[in-house]
């Protein structure tokens, strides 16, 4: 090993380290790497597998797959995944761990993660870090070394899935082809689904590769007709440990028979999400007038903590089945932006308010029209939610008067800190027109009720065109 030391001059540079030393010699000899594995510290393993990777050592990388001495390879958190050259490498040599019968003992590799993930990892055997690694992610030190016939379950293989463009990139197309051709011992997993813009054929192409029932969250930002929902549906409905859905908005004709058919399809898939907790629905327009009375209560079968229904029409029916739904007693979140509530009766709202008082910790209103005669209704059900945490009430429509009960209806909320509201209606002109001259008397006034209530607060103001201004019951301050 001394022989192949690199020369340097030790006043400048500093010296290399014994390990980073012994990686180098290894590396220069394929023969001697080969043949160091079953004896080298487990230690050794995550730098000099990063040393191999980033030079290329192919053969190199394929025996250190093969003998990996970890439960799981973190291997995201090396590559740039659009590459598919890297990859290949670590693949081939998980065809040899995955067809033969009898493999080194010391080979614990039961992941592959291609998440960018598993920084911490690398840099806990590279000198980086001053943490140990715990017994948790690893082999035992000391262990046989013999070649020893084991049962080998499927290898899962994380990844993480952002479907953005319109045809699949190199590295997903090398991969699900890699995963088809070994179904019976691989299990493609991915906990977090995102589509952006990818044909229907495409993300079920991807999907019929993945299992199903990993993913925990979905969220499709695209706009989608109902067919194309539909033809998504009982992909969605096999992935029974889905927590989190988010709905972007589905455009619909004119209602037929056809897309009632469309909707049964969907709702019946929805059933089976026994996990549900998190589901927010933007501009579901497929199904105003019914959304509430028809679908919540024949969808959801678990109790939910987050609720989302955004800029969409309601009818009072759907807030008075939505106050009634079962599944909605314990929310923690309830967010109705850009709900029309102009004309309902504010009792809906209250009643609503009531049976989630217990646990509500966020509610958001924005823009949804509500005036003082329907705020100043739901106030004394407000004052009752106890674990609230964020209100706002922006782009609404509320007189100082107003405000000024608000927030002595909402002093006693101990756990409010996050408070959005609308400029008061006397800040504008009756054109709509911001009154500079008004807003610092309208600013002073809001201080003074805020020190005399006596309780240290902060809310924040907005104005038209997102303005916000920002008072506290100490201090003020502009942005």
């Amino acid at each position: 090993l001394s022989k192949s030391l690199p020369k340097m001059n030790m006043s400048v540079q500093t010296p290399l380290r014994l390990l980073d030393l012994a990686g180098m010699h290894l590396l220069r000899d394929d023969v001697l790497a080969f043949s160091a594995l079953e004896q080298l510290p487990v230690e050794l393993f995550p730098p000099l597998f990063t040393e191999a990777f980033n030079g290329r050592h192919t053969e190199i990388l394929k025996a250190m797959v093969q003998a990996w001495p970890f439960v799981r390879l973190p291997l995201g958190g090396l590559i740039d995944l659009p590459h598919v050259g890297p990859l290949q490498a670590v693949l081939e040599a998980l065809d040899v761990l995955l067809v033969q019968k009898v493999c080194s003992s010391r080979c614990k590799l039961r992941v592959l993660d291609l998440r960018d993930t598993g920084h911490n990892f690398w840099s806990m055997y590279s000198g980086a870090s001053t943490h140990r690694c715990t017994s948790s992610g690893r082999a035992p030190v000391a262990e046989p070394r013999s070649m020893t016939k084991q049962h080998v379950a499927p290898l899962k293989v994380f990844i993480e899935l952002s479907l953005k463009k319109r045809t699949l990139d190199n590295f997903l197309t090398y991969l699900l082809r890699w995963v088809e051709q070994r179904k019976a011992s691989i299990h493609l997993c991915c906990k977090k689904l995102k589509i952006v813009s990818m044909p229907i054929d495409n993300i079920m192409k991807v999907l019929s590769m993945v299992q199903l029932d990993c993913i925990q969250e979905v969220q499709v930002s695209c706009t989608w007709n109902l067919f194309t929902l539909a033809t998504f549906a009982p992909f969605l409905g096999h992935m029974s440990n889905l927590q989190r859905l988010r709905l972007f908005p589905i455009h619909v004709s004119a209602f037929k028979k056809q897309e009632h058919d469309h909707i049964v399809q969907i709702t019946s898939q929805f059933q089976r999400l026994g996990h549900l907790q998190d589901l927010h629905l933007e501009s579901p327009s497929f199904l105003e007038g019914q959304l509430i009375s028809w679908f919540l209560p024949r969808c959801l079968t678990t109790t939910l903590d987050n609720l989302s229904i955004t800029n969409c029409q309601l009818t009072e029916s759907d807030l008075t089945h939505l106050s009634q739904c079962p599944n909605i007693c314990q929310l923690k979140c309830l967010e109705l932006n850009g709900v029309t509530l102009m004309d309902f009766n504010p009792e809906l709202l209250q009643v609503l308010l009531k049976k989630v008082a217990a646990t509500l910790q966020e509610l958001y209103l924005d823009q949804c029209g509500i005036q003082d005669s329907q705020f100043e209704a739901i106030l004394p059900s407000l004052s009752c939610c106890s674990q609230l945490r964020s209100l706002s009430l922006c782009g609404n429509i509320l007189s100082m008067a107003i405000m000024e009960k608000m927030l002595q209806q909402t002093s006693g909320l101990s756990c409010l800190s996050q408070e959005w509201y609308p400029a008061p209606q006397e800040s504008y002109s009756s054109q709509g027109i911001l009154l500079e001259g008004r807003l610092p008397q309208l600013q002073a006034e809001l201080l003074e009720i805020l020190r005399d209530l006596g309780q240290p607060r902060t809310i924040w103001l907005t104005f038209s065109g997102c303005l916000y201004q920002k008072f506290s019951s100490g201090h003020l301050e502009g942005n």
